[in-house]
């Protein structure tokens, strides 16, 4: 059996990153499935339980902006922390004035969107565990704005507010349909040796993407 909550989230800037953009970041359209999952798990998670993204609620029109933004173009690398480790001298850190660089990020700007989501019990819950606890520490979370680490909108940088959601019928930015492409829905993590994404046909009816139904592609 599954247990449904609805949580808005909303703010000023959001950048669900499309995976065939290399170097300078473009936004999808709207908020990604796994992403709107990510948010959930900040807000309360727990091994014996699993989200599922039902509904996406796309509650203000999309708008773009371009940002530069500074940033560094190398990674520390492993193998000199190991040999710093073993007493090599090897360096430990990143010159900014050498490693800059400045690159465009085009994002979504005043995003506002309700998440509906339900959850079901994995085998990792314990005898005491139960739906009806999951939910009520969920819901009582969401109402007093607790999480444990702060939600955000893609990348950390654009953090999210968030709220519980009660109203039985939410409002949209759109009417009628809206097809917004292949998007990301998720990472297939069944073999770690060899992690897969997963694609589907993104198409708002009246503002809302129904997840339920929709075809995912490997």
């Amino acid at each position: 059996m599954s247990y449904g909550i609805k949580m808005r989230v909303w703010g000023e800037y959001a950048l669900f990153s499309r995976p065939e953009m290399k170097v300078e970041r473009c936004s999808y359209d709207i908020m990604t499935p796994s992403a709107a999952r990510g948010m959930l798990e900040a807000i309360f998670w727990h091994p014996g339980m699993k989200y599922c993204i039902d509904k996406i609620y796309v509650c203000n029109p999309i708008a773009f902006t371009t940002v530069r933004r500074n940033e560094v173009k190398s990674k520390i690398s492993r193998d000199n922390v190991w040999k710093a480790m073993q007493g090599g001298n090897k360096s430990l850190y990143l010159s900014t004035k050498e490693d800059i660089v400045q690159r465009s990020s085009l994002l979504l700007r005043d995003v506002e969107y309700v998440i509906e989501a339900h959850f079901s019990m994995t085998e990792k819950a314990n005898a005491s565990d139960n739906p009806g606890k999951f939910k009520d520490i969920l819901r009582r979370r969401l109402e007093k704005g607790e999480c444990y680490h702060t939600p955000y909108f893609g990348t950390r940088e654009f953090p999210a507010r968030f709220s519980i959601c009660t109203e039985d019928k939410i409002q949209t930015a759109y009417e009628g349909e809206k097809d917004l492409g292949y998007m990301l829905y998720d990472l297939d993590y069944s073999d770690p040796e060899n992690i897969q994404p997963m694609f589907f046909r993104a198409i708002l009816h009246d503002g809302v993407l129904n997840l339920a139904d929709c075809e995912v592609i490997r």
